[in-house]
C-alpha cells in the first residue's frame, strides 16, 4: 500500500551513446560518428573521456531532423 510519498522514478539527464543508439534505431558507430562531427551534441566525462548524450539534447536533435526531413518532403514531392 503506497503512502502517496513514492518518488516518481525519473529518467536519466545522460545517456550512454548506445542507449542513443537504441533509442534512434541505429548503430552504435553511427551515433559515435554523429557525435564526433558535431551534429549530436555530447561530452565526454571521467578519467577515461567516455561520451555522454544529455536527454534533453537527444530530443532537441529529434525535432531538428522532423524539421529537415519535413522540409525536405516539401522541396521534394511525389510525382506519379
Amino acid at each position: 500500500m503506497s503512502d502517496g510519498s513514492d518518488e516518481k522514478r525519473t529518467e536519466p539527464r545522460f545517456l550512454l551513446l548506445s542507449d542513443v543508439a537504441t533509442e534512434l534505431n541505429v548503430s552504435d558507430s553511427q551515433v559515435y560518428h554523429m557525435v564526433r562531427s558535431g551534429e549530436l551534441p555530447a561530452i565526454k566525462v571521467g578519467g577515461r573521456g567516455q561520451w555522454r548524450v544529455e536527454r534533453a539534447k537527444l530530443e532537441e536533435y529529434i525535432e531538428q531532423k522532423y524539421a529537415e526531413t519535413a522540409e525536405w518532403v516539401q522541396d521534394n514531392p511525389l510525382t506519379d
